[in-house]
């Protein structure tokens, strides 16, 4: 049969809880994101040390997340033809040869190429992670695990750049590299030993070009993944402004940077928790609209903050951004989810061109946070933007996503099992 298996493979259905198996989602979601993070906090100390412009400098952070986006464009799709274990594997493996070469870098060149691959190895577990969650577990399950698997990575996520900047000031930035290498060591091996091959299994006729055919030719899943899309923007613009308007407009430490911007990572965990709880009881329409008017009230008043001079303070400014965080992670999991049970068999592809779109859109937003958190003497600037974003994701909610297909789910995956199994 050409189609969909309309349930988990009882193979999947045994592992599903599984607590290592679970652990082995999160550390592969996070370590691509979490070393991200870990650097932002050296990036003054990298363009001092190499003679740099800060804005060469951010190039580390910018072309890591291109890595990231092309990474989940090509992991995606092969892990749904070639299986999530040889993928993820490969993937790990060149991220464990990137980091060393990040170690030994001499120049600002060499080290932005080398975190560019590190990048590229080390998102396969970004993508391949979601498809794995749509492999074994039940639809109406997927948006709790997505949202139960990104809680338990923000709790090292958001500290990742309070360890960055501790590890910088106590031992130089290269060893942040070696923490890094160390860590991706750990997570192949832990993939390696325990995480068996979920992949749903597929007819002869199905491919890339039909499975990105049918996907881009659905209205629920365009809306469904732009709404994710720029919902993920928020945070990449606010990540790229945040260190130079604390440290240089604020007069901060790097450290402390770290441990104000966890606090939006604890904010956003709380968003996780309570959507692990409240997803299985209400539509997914309904949990996206409850974070976008978080995220609107947040953005709303953070810009309010701006005009009165109220968060030249950085407890004004990260206060009100953790409304938006809050609201945030109820928006990015129910998206996510719709869009990867639109068509499960082609979970892999979807979640990969989901994430090369956030992604890739995130490496120019936060170029151009840094921008505006570096070429500005107030936040205005950077809290416009936030609020300009949030209308944006509101408005795919509104005008792309149809309305009868916004309760995703059983009604419009049974449609399409229909459709696939009438092309046996």
């Amino acid at each position: 049969m050409h189609g969909m298996i309309s349930r988990p493979p009882e193979a999947a259905k045994n592992i599903a809880t599984s607590r290592v198996v679970l652990l082995l989602l999160v550390v592969m979601t996070g370590i691509a994101p979490i070393s991200l993070y870990m650097l932002v906090p050296a990036l003054p100390v990298l363009a001092t040390n190499f003679g740099s412009d800060i804005s060469i400098a951010q190039m580390t952070v910018s072309l890591y997340m291109v890595g990231i986006a092309l990474s989940q464009l090509i992991m995606g799709p092969l892990s749904d033809r070639f299986g999530r274990r040889p993928v993820l594997l490969g993937g790990l493996t060149l991220m464990v040869l990137a980091s060393v070469a990040c170690i030994f870098a001499q120049t600002l060149p060499e080290l932005i190429a080398a975190r560019f691959l590190q990048a590229l190895g080390g998102a396969t577990g970004m993508v391949v992670s979601r498809a794995i969650i749509r492999d074994i577990y039940e639809r109406d399950r997927v948006a709790s695990m997505i949202s139960l698997v990104v809680a338990a990575l923000m709790i090292g996520q958001m500290v990742s750049p309070l360890t960055g900047g501790l590890i910088e000031t106590a031992f130089g930035w290269r060893a942040i590299f070696y923490a890094i290498t160390i860590a991706a060591i750990l997570v192949a091996v832990g993939i390696a030993v325990a995480l068996p091959e979920t992949r749903r299994t597929r007819a002869a006729g199905s491919g890339f070009r039909g499975d990105v055919g049918m996907l881009i030719r659905n209205r629920a899943f365009v809306g469904y993944v732009m709404c994710q899309v720029l919902a993920s923007q928020i945070i990449f613009t606010f990540a790229g402004g945040g260190p130079y308007i604390v440290v240089t407009q604020m007069g901060r430490t790097s450290a402390e940077y770290g441990a104000w911007f966890a606090t939006t990572g604890f904010a956003y965990l709380v968003g996780n928790l309570l959507c692990v709880r409240f997803a299985p009881r209400h539509s997914l329409e309904r949990l996206i609209w409850l974070g976008l008017g978080l995220q609107l009230c947040g953005s709303l008043l953070n810009l309010l903050w701006s005009f009165t001079g109220w968060n030249e303070a950085p407890g004004w400014l990260f206060g009100t951004q953790m409304i938006v965080m809050a609201g945030n992670a109820f928006v990015m999991a129910n998206s996510a989810a719709g869009a990867i049970s639109i068509r499960p068999e082609a979970a892999g592809t979807a979640s990969g061109a989901m994430g090369f779109l956030q992604q890739g859109t995130g490496a120019l937003m936060s170029q151009f946070g840094a921008y505006l958190g570096g070429h500005s003497a107030t936040t205005l600037p950077l809290t416009s933007a936030v609020l300009a974003i949030s209308l944006l994701c509101a408005c795919m909610m509104i005008f792309v996503v149809p309305r009868r297909e916004l309760m995703v789910s059983e009604t419009l995956i049974e449609q399409a099992e229909e459709e696939e199994s009438g092309m046996m």
